[in-house]
């Protein structure tokens, strides 16, 4: 519990860092110094320990980004995404890096009031000193816990508190990060197919009614995905398909 907690915490802190463009400016963030001295010390313990926590810290860097992606909307957003790709049949358009891309600077504008929150109640007292790094930890992690509960369902949370084999809390927002961010993850999943499914759905009857006419034509040999998909595009774009699809994201964690 204590390792999550300083890993979300080094995640959330350095996503506060690298929200926008300025962001740090903005928020009067001042970055501490540090200081490298290679060499220095002697051997001494003391250079020692600061090596093997430098060790430590980078060793922990790591990891952070598996975990900001896992405990915010990106893992949704991707996913529905890649199924709107497939559904179309365009193949690699748009390319993986600009749905990524997306995915990343929407997962920035739906998560801006957690990180707003972390700021203010963990990054801003942590570096002018006046909580602890243990006090840090916790208020960093509340925020996302509260927002990765809203967007979970009991079923999946219910699942982990069994397999921990904890007692049924009384309030949820007591419940460690090892059983939320599980059961938040599988909701995400759970979520995002059910949007794949209903993109797919008018897709779907396109390639159904080309295929239909194709055959009647007795045109078997010509594949009905390369008559289809022009269709395909055509009426996503008549809808405005990206304004629909990002509206219906973004609407999603509200």
């Amino acid at each position: 519990m204590i390792r999550v907690n300083r890993l979300l915490f080094t995640g959330l802190f350095l996503a506060v860092m690298l929200a926008g463009p300025g962001y740090a400016q903005a928020a009067g963030l001042t970055l501490p110094n540090v200081s490298l001295n290679v060499g220095a010390g002697g051997g001494s313990p003391a250079a020692v320990v600061a090596s093997v926590r430098l060790l430590v810290l980078l060793s922990v860097l790591t990891f952070v980004p598996a975990i900001l992606l896992m405990t915010t909307s990106f893992t949704r957003i991707i996913i529905v995404l890649s199924f709107l790709r497939s559904a179309l049949g365009t193949q690699t358009t748009p390319p993986s890096q600009v749905l990524i891309g997306l995915a990343l600077f929407l997962t920035f504008f739906i998560m801006a009031p957690v990180y707003n929150q972390v700021n203010a109640q963990a990054v801003q007292p942590y570096l002018s000193g006046r909580i602890s790094q243990a006090a840090a930890e916790d208020a960093a992690a509340a925020p996302l816990r509260s927002f990765m509960l809203r967007q979970t369902r009991k079923e999946d949370l219910g699942l982990f508190v069994t397999l921990a084999k904890l007692p049924t809390p009384v309030n949820t927002n007591t419940l460690p990060l090892t059983v939320v961010i599980p059961a938040f993850i599988t909701s995400e999943l759970k979520t995002a197919f059910q949007m794949g499914f209903l993109i797919y759905i008018p897709f779907l009857v396109i390639d159904i009614v080309v295929a239909s006419i194709l055959q009647s034509m007795g045109m078997f040999m010509l594949p009905p995905v390369i008559i289809s998909l022009p269709f395909k595009i055509l009426l996503f774009v008549m809808v405005d398909g990206w304004y629909l699809v990002v509206k219906s994201l973004v609407e999603s964690f509200h």
